[in-house]
């Protein structure tokens, strides 16, 4: 078969598989967007075009055509071939000629076969005739090199065809196979000038030199793209790596380039449709975003250890060259659409501000525009939440209650709840405690807020050092009883937050506002208790308490008084407004959803330290003081009515022993109080060091003790 009838059939076949490929492409694209990278079943490439050579291309290196110079002498010789040493030079030379035509198309000749090795594909290597002339031996393994790099490419083209083989290859096989054609067409004119013998082997191998460099760069490519099974991000970090080794070499490197540009198109429109819209349609599983649909949205307001806003969308690890750098910017850009689409606000980046994303060697211009597309929805999602969902307003109402900044509700609360707060934590009911908490905000300043009614009321069942892991059953000096542990102890409010507005306040953030709240409550609580015991003091300041134990009390009291009064300053006015007052400022100039959870998170930290809860000694030394206070203030009653009661006993005897027992009690409470106290101090001061804030509660603790 001549070489040019062997190109008609090849064309035909190249034809046909371009139509197979589009009726592929047009499948594809008839399918929904997925929004999602989970396991994808390919379509399976119809056994017919494997099993029919003819559509392939195949058939041409699995055949052994032969030329017309052949038949004349197969026919001379009873179809038997004759060794090619057999013919004088001149005749070697058109043979030789003819088989490296062939070769250059992936055809054996007579005299030139194909050899492959251990029956891989990639493993071939073309063998002349042993008793050819030995220098046309030499000029035609110069040229073999050739044959081989087109083989490689040619089955690299058929191969990557395939679904499973993603976009890129698709559009890579695709930019190669018009190279091939081109490649093709050139071969097809070198045979036309042998045909009118205008072609000798010397000028053969001078037309075949140019290419050699670009062909083997592709071969190279295509032989390591096979052999690790490269797809998506992985073919273009090896197209751009080989371009940059090429940097010698221009018309190599801008081939590779070219190459570049074309695989990467396929790419850039899945990007494309993430930036501008922040929907993944991504068929193949190519794109280096990841979305886990397992996580929901719904978990950021149930779950504290949810992780739906940073691994809902992740970056896989391949990452195509030219996107590493801003491989952040795009994946927040697309979750950031995403959201708004989700809350039912369908914003796109503006057509008059979309481009098409391609890449031409040293032209960042993508990189501009996926900036803009960034910048559009990061503004656009933080107005929406700020604006449309009041993101201030329930930080300012979380506020208002989970930090006690307004706190008349939660006294009248504290007056009618405080049989059942005062019960053994399994003994508490939630639903009553529920009923209270909506009584006390429907009938104090509290109803005028909308936001009221998402406030709920829950009970743990730890104490608060348990709960954050300071608590050891083995220590020695713990102040924690499981089975005394009331509601007081206990008991946290907690607030609903709608969906997006739990981006930010997720149920980890409720979770340490609530600490906060737990802490401030049971200060509040031990300060209530100690007012209390302040007010039977002053109810007998008109009764002659000379020679009893009841002024001593009276200084103890008031030294309690002024040391929870003083912490309740010192969290309310020296941690948590100022802290809030700089969160507040700092969200106004807020441009993207994740500085407002920064600055957030920030906030909530700060505020952690700051009231001590993540100080482990100075926080078991706050509660064992306040435990000693709430002992005193439950015990002041009895005291002061046994004062009392000493005055007006006429038994000496019994007077003097009751008497005792009184002040010695005092006196216990006194010496625990200053003891605990006075350790306290050096404890604060260390602690200075490397908490600045501590300094100002240092010092006055420091002063009280010394009162």
């Amino acid at each position: 078969m001549r070489l040019c009838e062997s190109l008609f059939f090849f064309s035909s076949a190249i034809r046909v598989k371009s139509f197979v490929f589009g009726l592929k492409l047009q499948r594809v694209k008839a399918r929904e967007p997925m929004e999602s990278m989970s396991p994808i079943s390919c379509p399976t490439t119809p056994r017919w075009n494997q099993d029919r050579p003819f559509l392939t291309g195949r058939f041409h290196q699995e055949t052994r055509p032969s030329s017309k110079l052949a038949d004349s002498k197969r026919s001379s010789s009873s179809g038997v071939d004759q060794a090619i040493g057999c013919y004088d030079t001149a005749l070697q030379e058109l043979i030789v000629i003819d088989d490296l035509l062939s070769a250059l198309v992936g055809i054996e000749g007579r005299y030139i076969s194909i050899e492959r090795f251990h029956g891989k594909e990639d493993s071939i290597a073309f063998q002349v005739d042993r008793s050819m002339e030995l220098a046309l031996q030499e000029l035609a393994k110069r040229i073999f090199p050739l044959c081989e790099y087109y083989l490689l490419i040619d089955q690299f083209v058929e191969s990557s065809s395939q679904f499973k083989n993603g976009l890129v290859n698709h559009a890579f096989a695709a930019a190669l196979r018009a190279l091939l054609l081109d490649y093709q067409a050139m071969v097809a004119q070198l045979e036309h000038q042998f045909r009118l013998e205008r072609l000798s082997i010397q000028g053969l191998w001078f037309y075949c030199q140019p290419m050699m460099g670009s062909m083997r760069a592709l071969a190279a490519v295509v032989q390591q793209a096979s052999t690790k099974h490269f797809v998506g991000s992985g073919v273009l970090n090896l197209l751009q790596s080989q371009a940059k080794a090429m940097a010698g070499d221009n018309s190599v490197r801008s081939l590779l380039e070219k190459m570049t540009e074309c695989a990467s198109n396929a790419y850039l429109s899945i990007l494309e449709r993430w930036v501008y819209e922040g929907i993944i349609e991504d068929p193949y599983g190519e794109f280096f975003i990841a979305e886990n649909r397992s996580l929901k949205k719904e978990s950021l307001s149930q779950d504290s250890t949810a992780k739906y806003w940073s691994q809902r969308y992740s970056l896989k690890d391949t990452i195509p060259g030219f996107l590493a750098n801003i491989a952040a910017t795009i994946l927040t850009t697309g979750k950031y659409l995403n959201v708004m689409r989700e809350c039912g606000h369908n914003v796109q980046v503006p057509l008059s501000e979309r481009s098409k994303l391609t890449i031409f060697g040293s032209n960042h211009h993508y990189l501009e525009c996926i900036k803009a597309a960034h910048e559009f929805a990061s503004i656009e999602l933080v107005n929406l939440i700020k604006d449309k969902y009041d993101l201030v307003g329930r930080l300012r109402s979380i506020k208002h209650y989970l930090l006690l900044d307004q706190g008349d509700f939660l006294v009248h609360f504290m007056d009618i709840a405080r049989e059942e707060l005062n019960k053994k934590v399994h003994e508490v009911s939630v639903e009553k405690l529920q009923s209270l908490l909506d009584l006390a905000l429907r009938t104090t300043a509290a109803a005028a807020d909308p936001c009221h009614e998402d406030l709920t009321c829950c009970v743990d069942r730890a104490s608060l050092l348990t709960t954050l892991g300071m608590h050891k059953d083995s220590d020695s000096n713990s102040i924690e009883d499981p089975v005394s542990i009331t509601g007081l102890e206990t008991f946290s409010l907690s607030y609903k937050v709608q969906w997006p507005l739990s981006i930010v306040i997720s149920k980890k953030a409720l979770s340490k506002y609530q600490l906060i709240f737990r802490f401030l409550f049971h200060c509040k609580h031990v300060e209530r208790q100690l007012c209390g015991a302040w007010q039977i003091h002053q109810g007998i300041r008109s009764m002659n308490s000379k020679g009893t134990a009841i002024p001593r009390s009276s200084l103890l009291c008031r030294s309690m008084l002024k040391f929870i009064s003083s912490l309740l300053h010192y969290l309310t006015f020296e941690v948590l407004e100022p802290n809030w007052h700089v969160m507040h400022d700092r969200l106004q100039s807020t441009r993207s959803v994740d500085e407002v959870i920064q600055h957030h998170e920030f906030f909530l930290d700060k505020c952690l330290r700051g009231c001590l809860l993540l100080l482990p000694d100075v926080l078991k030394k706050m509660e064992k003081l306040k435990s000693v206070c709430l002992q005193y203030a439950a015990a002041t009653q009895w005291l002061i009515s046994s004062s009392i009661d000493i005055n007006s006993q006429s038994h000496p005897q019994k007077t003097m022993i009751r008497d005792t027992i009184v002040t010695e009690s005092i006196f216990n409470f006194e010496r625990e109080f200053n003891t605990e106290l006075q350790s306290l101090g050096p404890v604060l001061s260390k602690g200075s060091q490397a908490e600045p804030y501590l300094t100002h509660l240092s010092q006055w603790i420091l002063g009280v003790s010394k009162e």
